[in-house]
Formats: C-alpha cells, sequence, structure tokens
C-alpha cells in the first residue's frame, strides 16, 4: 500500500472513531442534564433582553433564540455522533445567523436594509451550500478509499499468481491480511 493511501486511511479512520468516541461519550442523564442547561441559559438570556427597547430588543430576543437552536443541534450531534446531526448543527448555525442579522437589518431603511437583508440571505445560503457539499465530499472520499484499496488489492492478488505453491498462499494470506479481506 502506498503511503498517500495509508495516510488518507488512516485519516479516515480517525474522523469515524472519533465520531463514535464522540457519540458514546455522553450519557442519557448528561444529555437530559445539558439540554435542561440550554432551557435554563435560554430563559436567562431572553430576560436580559427584557429591559431593552426597540430593535436591540429584537436583536437579543433574536440571538437568545439562535443559541439556544444553535446549542440544541450542538447537544445532539455530540450525543448521536450520526453524520445527519452534524449537518444539522451547520444548517442551524447558518439559520442562527441569518435570523439575527436579519433583526439587525430592521434597524436600517430603505435600500440599506433591502442590501442588508440579501447579505444575510446570501450568507446563509452558502452557508447551508458549504455544509451540504462538505457532508458529499466526504462521502466521495470514503467511496473513493475504498475504490483505491480494492484496486491495490486486485494488484497485490495479481502479483501472487505469478507465484506456486505454499509461496503463492502466504502472498494471497498477505494481501488479505493488509486489505481487510477475510
Amino acid at each position: 500500500m502506498n503511503k498517500k493511501l495509508s495516510l488518507t486511511l488512516a485519516v479516515a479512520m480517525a474522523l469515524f472513531a472519533s465520531a463514535s468516541i464522540t457519540a458514546n461519550a455522553m450519557t442519557k442523564v448528561e444529555y437530559k442534564a445539558e439540554k435542561n442547561q440550554i432551557s435554563v441559559n435560554y430563559k436567562s438570556a431572553k430576560a436580559a433582553c427584557a429591559s431593552m427597547a426597540g430593535n436591540p430588543k429584537d436583536v437579543c430576543v433574536a440571538q437568545s433564540k439562535a443559541d439556544e437552536k444553535v446549542a440544541k443541534a450542538d447537544l445532539e450531534s455530540r450525543y448521536s455522533g450520526k453524520e445527519k446531526a452534524q449537518l444539522k448543527l451547520q444548517i442551524a448555525k447558518a439559520e442562527a445567523t441569518y435570523s439575527v442579522s436579519k433583526e439587525k437589518c430592521n434597524a436600517s431603511t430603505g435600500n440599506v436594509k433591502d442590501v442588508c437583508v440579501k447579505e444575510a440571505k446570501a450568507v446563509e445560503v452558502k452557508a447551508k451550500e458549504d455544509a451540504k457539499l462538505y457532508k458529499a465530499v466526504k462521502a466521495e472520499t470514503k467511496d473513493s478509499i475504498e475504490a483505491r484499496m480494492n484496486a491495490d488489492y486486485k494488484v497485490a492478488i495479481e502479483k501472487c499468481d505469478a507465484l506456486t505453491g505454499d509461496t503463492k498462499s502466504a502472498c494471497v494470506n498477505s494481501a488479505k491480511t493488509s486489505f481487510k479481506k477475510n
């Protein structure tokens, strides 16, 4: 196996291992406790907005809701460890940023406000697409790694065909072990 493929496999395995470790690292009790803490933090942040007025108050409330949404998505991602939850977290971050930015735009009027809202929407759309693209590239990378390993395995087996007897058997067994084909 060449060094580049070995390194790629090592990185991929580390990513998958870290995802499963993260998923198993939190108990249901810890999950519920953090979920309750998120609610407490949201209520506290929202209460702090009560002393404000006008657009600053609206921005404060939007920020509180956005922080709660992102915290819940982050908690779910850490608890489940699933790629789908990771994508939902990235989308929640994009939507949270948009909702707060849009609220900030309400302080302006006319064309300035329109441009502000369009810019905020563009940032949201780009962030969501980046999250989806990352998921697609990650899936493609996994498929690519498997395809490369299979191709290298076939080469190793083909090299064994030139041998005979015990030497050939040892070569085939070595290739199967190296490429985890049993």
